[in-house]
């Protein structure tokens, strides 16, 4: 019940605006990838509302359920949720039960792949978009979704979905465009 009030309530917060598809923190953050993203002549990345949303609700799972504890990292789900729960591991031996999520969760019709920064050991303290990016960016995994380089280097993201929430925050990118994408001016 809760999810369904929350997904309508997002989605009737849409418009035109990019403004609106992110709060001021998440704007930060996007823009923040985007400048980096253009200091390596690659393009910008049009806002999804429905990775956005996938985003929303995982920053959620991750602080009221966190089922990143044990062996499961960020990249988990809990089992309290209308979506099918994973224990992501370091192995990735699970990959695919997170990058099913945008299309569990909504209409958009390819996979998602998430890079997901928690700020340790301090209960209530809220994460800045700029030390999200920072630790993304040191860290060559994340660095290379953010910038297609490697083995995401023959991947075009058309899609991305931010969301920060209290010491979360995650960025999820797709190759697929969204149906409920809007044009920026």
């Amino acid at each position: 019940m809760r999810f369904s009030i929350f997904f309508i309530a997002f989605i009737s917060s849409f418009s035109s605006s990019l403004g609106q598809i992110f709060s001021p923190e998440e704007l930060e953050l996007y823009n923040l990838i985007m400048e980096y993203r253009a200091s390596k002549s690659l393009p910008v990345i049009p806002p999804s509302p429905s990775l956005t949303l996938v985003a929303r609700v995982h920053v959620h799972d991750l602080h009221e359920n966190r089922p990143d504890t044990g062996k499961c990292n960020l990249h988990s789900w809990s089992d309290k949720g209308q979506w099918s729960a994973v224990c992501y591991t370091k192995d990735h031996a699970l990959s695919a039960g997170m990058w099913c999520k945008p299309a569990e969760l909504t209409n958009y019709k390819g996979s998602g792949y998430e890079i997901s920064y928690k700020v340790w050991g301090y209960p209530g303290i809220v994460v800045s978009p700029l030390q999200a990016f920072k630790g993304w960016k040191s860290s060559p995994g994340h660095n290379n979704v953010i910038i297609n380089k490697e083995k995401w280097a023959k991947l075009t993201w058309r899609a991305i979905g931010i969301s920060i929430y209290m010491g979360y925050a995650v960025v999820w990118f797709g190759e697929e465009p969204d149906d409920l994408i809007f044009t920026l001016k």
